[in-house]
């Protein structure tokens, strides 16, 4: 039997080690204890529930290497949007202090139990761009498709899960930096593939964040009662089922 070396090319080699050292990274970093606004959005509400309990996922459906690699690209992506934003004459705060080791702009509520952590804040702008401030800045990275669904239908549309968070961090943010809800956000979405950049203005959806902040404490007080939500589906091969790394535990669950 050939060994190790042979078996596998250098590129092989490398990028299972790399992987291996990503996972374990990972794996040593402890779960979250709250509910993440960036993930109430999320279409199924029994998921986000699984997600908020720590339920094992399903086998193989923990990230590899792979996705822990796209993940970390786009958070240097991010940084990128940061450095042109503010070469581009905006006053962009991404950290209290604007120093590299402030802590991140953030809110918590329901006893520690929701949670968010806000991209940046635009505390001035030039004119010509119609920025008014103080504005939430939230940035996203995604491949060309969904980039351009967001260029053609708008953030809304394209993206519920991003918008129902933007109108989190406008509404819970506010009592930190007032009139922060008053001034649309901007969003920004870096498209990975040709590095093409789509800016957009969300004006404040009350209405949605109220919608989210009362789902969060829905499953709250579900999973501390020890009640099962609703699936979003009556049908594993709906699309969301599909792809969802609970999967075999919810459709293994009655209701």
């Amino acid at each position: 039997m050939l060994d190790y070396n042979h078996r596998l090319g250098i590129a092989e080699r490398v990028n299972a080690s790399i992987d291996a050292a990503l996972i374990a990274e990972r794996e040593a970093t402890p779960p979250r204890t709250y509910l993440g606004a960036s993930r109430l959005g999320h279409a199924c509400e029994r998921a986000l529930q699984f997600e908020f309990a720590g339920a094992p996922k399903d086998e193989g459906a923990d990230f590899g290497g792979q996705t822990l690699r796209i993940f970390e690209i786009g958070h240097q992506l991010e940084d990128l949007a940061i450095r042109w934003l503010r070469a581009a004459g905006l006053d962009l705060y991404t950290r209290k202090g604007n120093r590299p080791e402030g802590e991140q702009f953030g809110f918590s509520v329901a006893g520690g139990r929701i949670r968010g952590h806000v991209d940046g804040i635009i505390a001035a702008a030039p004119a010509p761009l119609g920025i008014g401030v103080p504005a939430l800045w939230e940035c996203k990275t995604m491949n060309a498709k969904n980039w351009r669904a967001c260029v053609k239908d708008g953030v809304a549309l394209a993206k519920p899960v991003y918008a129902a968070q933007i109108a989190l961090y406008q509404a819970y943010m506010e009592g930190a930096v007032p009139g922060i809800s008053a001034n649309p956000a901007l969003f920004t979405a870096i498209n990975k593939d040709t590095a093409e950049l789509h800016h957009e203005l969300v004006p404040f959806d009350a209405g949605l964040a109220q919608r989210m902040s009362d789902r969060g404490v829905r499953i709250l007080q579900a999973t501390d009662a020890g009640e099962l939500l609703p699936r979003i589906a009556t049908n594993r091969d709906f699309f969301e089922c599909r792809f969802c790394p609970w999967a075999e535990r919810c459709w293994g669950l009655p209701g």
